[in-house]
């Protein structure tokens, strides 16, 4: 798992620049604008039903086929529901039909994220090699699509069409992943009862989904329309870069966080201690990173991008101190979890939310 998110950083980061470099940034811009309009709508189709699946599926495995085809139908109509909300919301935007088109094919992918509770099965069974060998698959067969649309000097729809291909791709092989196993098919089973228990359950899940993808996307929706689909492309750039750091807190907290956990058995001192020496680590190396990336972020991006994606280099120096801030709210959000205050995550949310949005019609104006 640990390799395919890798590999997945690394081609994303050198594929995905080539296309940024080529698409140049008003075609990106729109691109990443349409993803973005998707996105924050697609939590609808998962319908947080993810961690309930698979906690149902090691509860109870006897009733596999039934846990798995009630939530592949669910999530199947959660992605036809979504489709009809994009749809018409778009109808009310000030895009023209050729944005809206690509909006609209993007969503279509979403249908085959139904095949995502194999995924789930996976999980349950402590085999998820077999999910990053299928992920591997589709990311092989992006990549490759988007080195020859360069190569050809393809127009953005086909760039679009790879990002339904990318569902598509990673679909099929799952199922071809769980045919492997030589398990009975749910895909025509259904339980009622089933899914009204799941829907309830995840039903707080769903509404925390929501408030992250609004959270998460809004301020590229918002920039658009206030400024333009160039600005959306410069300022993508930039978050993009910083967004690839993350995995380095994530993972550096998840490594040393258990063994903080079990200190806490022995001694609340030891405990405490070492909670904050993480902190001081955590922080100290995100400051380092931030510094260097805001000192050097227009030879990065000059680069990187070239001279037509020069803009990104002040956006990039400023929103780069967020990663200090996820260096902080990662050893934070797992101390909510031993603490057992999770509960308080979409409170945090739902603040950020206000504060994003706020922030972005007092700022983006100025």
């Amino acid at each position: 798992m640990f390799g395919e998110q890798l590999l997945r950083m690394i081609s994303g980061l050198l594929i995905g620049v080539w296309v940024a470099r080529y698409l140049g940034p008003e075609q990106f811009g729109v691109f990443s604008y349409a993803i973005a309009f998707v996105a924050i709508f697609g939590s609808i189709a998962k319908l947080g039903l993810d961690g309930i699946v698979v906690r149902n599926l090691v509860i109870e495995p006897h009733k596999r086929d039934l846990y798995l085809g009630t939530a592949f139908w669910l999530k199947f109509a959660g992605a036809l529901i979504t489709l009809s909300i994009v749809s018409a919301v778009i109808l009310f935007t000030a895009n023209n039909h050729e944005t809206n088109l690509y909006i609209f094919i993007i969503a279509s992918g979403i249908v085959f994220q139904s095949f995502e509770v194999i995924d789930f099965y996976f999980q349950s069974k402590v085999l998820s090699k077999f999910v990053s060998l299928c992920k591997l698959t589709q990311l092989l067969i992006s990549s490759l699509l988007k080195i020859y649309f360069v190569l050809l000097g393809a127009d953005l729809l086909w760039f679009v069409v790879i990002s339904v291909v990318d569902q598509f791709s990673l679909a099929i092989s799952l199922a071809y992943a769980y045919s492997r196993q030589k398990t009975e098919t749910f895909y025509f089973k259904f339980d009622k009862g089933i899914g009204k228990d799941m829907l309830l359950d995840a039903k707080p899940l769903i509404i925390a989904g929501i408030m992250v993808s609004i959270y998460s996307s809004i301020d590229r929706v918002i920039i658009k329309e206030m400024l333009g689909v160039r600005e959306v492309g410069l300022y993508s750039v930039a978050t993009g870069l910083t967004t690839a750091l993350y995995f380095i807190p994530m993972l550096i907290t998840n490594s040393l966080f258990p063994a903080i956990l079990n200190a806490k058995q022995r001694s609340v001192d030891i405990y405490n201690r070492r909670l904050t020496k993480l902190y001081k680590y955590m922080l100290s190396v995100g400051f380092l990173i931030c510094l260097l990336v805001s000192v050097f972020a227009s030879l990065i991006i000059s680069i990187l991008y070239g001279y037509q994606y020069a803009d990104s280099s002040v956006i990039l120096q400023i929103y780069v101190w967020n990663f200090l801030l996820i260096c902080f709210s990662s050893i934070f959000g797992k101390w909510l979890l031993s603490e057992n205050l999770q509960y308080l995550l979409p409170r945090f949310t739902l603040m950020a939310i206000v504060v994003n949005v706020t922030a972005c019609f007092i700022f983006i104006p100025l």
